[in-house]
């Protein structure tokens, strides 16, 4: 099933890149919390609540960026 946006429903596995359609923003999956999946944006921030209908498993090249935005925010980190 599709939501018009060309992004498969699913059902993300903890640790995933997943796509809040409402919105667009992508999100590292975080756990699910009842009809929740909760996601936590790339690179750190407060993390929020997506209904699990809105949910879609993020396309390879926002998971690039994704995991780019990681890589450089663990970069900045004082050691």
């Amino acid at each position: 099933m599709t939501g018009g946006d060309g992004l498969e429903a699913c059902t993300p596995e903890p640790g995933s890149f997943a796509v809040d359609v409402r919105d667009g923003r992508i999100g590292r999956v975080m756990g699910r919390v009842g009809p929740y999946v909760r996601l936590r944006p790339p690179g750190g921030g407060p993390a929020w609540d997506c209904p699990a209908e809105s949910v879609r498993q993020a396309p390879p090249g926002a998971v690039l960026r994704a995991r780019v935005t990681e890589i450089n925010r663990e970069g900045q980190l004082p050691r």
